[in-house]
């Protein structure tokens, strides 16, 4: 009889299924930048696409062939592509898969750096229209003969505005779009994009996979959906050489890792890879946290308004409970007018002054003077973000500990 699995236990098992030398539980790393061959035909094959292998770790290295099995099974795809960083993984994937005069429709609540990419390459001549995700009518509306790609977040940092998945699924779907979803929010145990019909799913590694603020890293991962045998952009030499299945992440991978350069070392890979076990357990305690203490601020005579898909009040609250396990660790408030956010973030003492996110320990950021600093104050009106807003990220400290470093802050 076959045991079915769940999420932590394949997660756990992953590294074993490609039998690492020795008997070891997990893929050792790899720090090899070349490997040579007794045979010139086999690096010739590896090169051809003929034959599995590796040649320059720039494109691929057994450490990080490891990691990327894990994060295949961890978003049910076929196959994934690890990267530097997140922000290399949707740089790598635009630049492989889209051609000057293609069109692609982004959600206007994207966060700040993927934003700002995709400014660089309209800057650069590229059409991308910006549109509230929220709804799907806006995202066909804004659709023309020449588009090519739908680009959405599950969550939107750091305003929580949750995508009208399922929809823009379909919609993708009936017109032939490669659909994009970035599910770095609420990481593969909260929502499966395989789900609403995503093509690609990109992931911030750093992130909750990771979760412990010691490695960058980010992924690329092909759900398998997409047609790639009708899709104009693939190669003519990929055309011949892969089976049609494998060409759209095969292009990203040549195109978009191996020309773009954005390689994950193998020893990020191996702390991402480890820390990625414990994904399911931290997401559980973070997201208690975060419901917690989003409802204790939202009760508070000092908040003017709480940013959090747990709360009732929250306008994706019902979309938000159909598709996802919880609501995350990421939420944003907002202070009264009368309340400084700087003195009121300098007075918390276990809550960390912090840019990253889906670490175990609780970080807070004031948004509108950092990361969403270099949009203009115009454009942050458009997004929702008011300059009291603050970004929590919330870790698995006691919830006891938590609530008392914010009681003392507002007192």
């Amino acid at each position: 009889m076959t045991i079915k699995k769940g999420f932590t236990t394949t997660t756990l098992h992953s590294d074993r299924l490609l039998k690492p030398e020795h008997g070891a539980l997990h893929q050792p790393i790899h720090t090899a930048v070349t490997w040579g061959f007794d045979d010139v035909n086999g690096l010739v094959d590896v090169f051809q696409n003929k034959a599995k292998g590796y040649a320059y770790s720039r494109q691929g290295n057994p450490t990080v062939t490891a990691l990327e099995h894990k994060v295949s099974q961890m978003e049910n795809g076929h196959a994934t592509i690890a990267f530097s960083t997140g922000m290399a993984a949707i740089t790598a994937t635009i630049q492989a898969l889209i051609k000057s005069g293609d069109h692609i429709i982004a959600s206007s609540f994207l966060f700040g750096n993927s934003r700002s990419i995709m400014q660089t390459m309209i800057d650069m001549g590229l059409d991308i229209s910006f549109v509230d995700a929220t709804d799907v009518r806006n995202i066909s509306g804004a659709a023309k003969p020449s588009t090519k790609m739908v680009f959405v977040e599950t969550i939107a940092n750091p305003a929580t505005q949750i995508a009208d998945l399922k929809a823009i699924g379909d919609f993708c779907e009936g017109n032939n779009f490669i659909y994009v979803v970035d599910n770095t929010m609420t990481s593969p145990y909260l929502f499966s994009p395989v789900t609403v019909k995503a093509s690609l799913i990109i992931n911030s590694l750093t992130k909750y996979i990771g979760g412990h603020g010691n490695a960058l890293g980010g992924s690329v991962t092909d759900t398998g959906l997409y047609d790639w045998a009708n899709y104009a952009n693939i190669a003519p030499v990929l055309r011949q050489q892969i089976p049609a299945k494998m060409q759209g992440v095969s292009q990203i991978r040549k195109r978009g890792l191996r020309d773009g350069g954005g390689t994950l070392s193998p020893e990020a890979a191996h702390s991402i890879s480890v820390g990625s076990e414990t994904l399911a357990l931290r997401l559980e305690r973070a997201c208690s946290n975060a419901l917690t203490l989003a409802k204790f601020l939202e009760s508070h005579s000092l908040i003017d308004k709480v940013y959090y898909p747990g709360l009732e009040s929250h306008p994706q609250h019902e979309l938000a409970s159909e598709l996802f396990r919880y609501y995350g660790g990421l939420m944003s408030f907002a202070l009264k007018p009368e309340i400084d956010c700087f003195s009121f973030l300098n007075k918390l003492q276990l809550v960390i002054k912090s840019s990253n996110l889906g670490d175990t320990r609780t970080l807070a950021i004031p948004v509108a003077h950092t990361i969403f600093f270099e949009l203009g104050a115009e454009r942050r009106a458009e997004m929702a973000i008011p300059d009291s807003m603050i970004r929590l990220s919330v870790g698995i400290e006691d919830i006891e500990d938590l609530l008392q470093d914010f009681r003392q802050a507002l007192a």
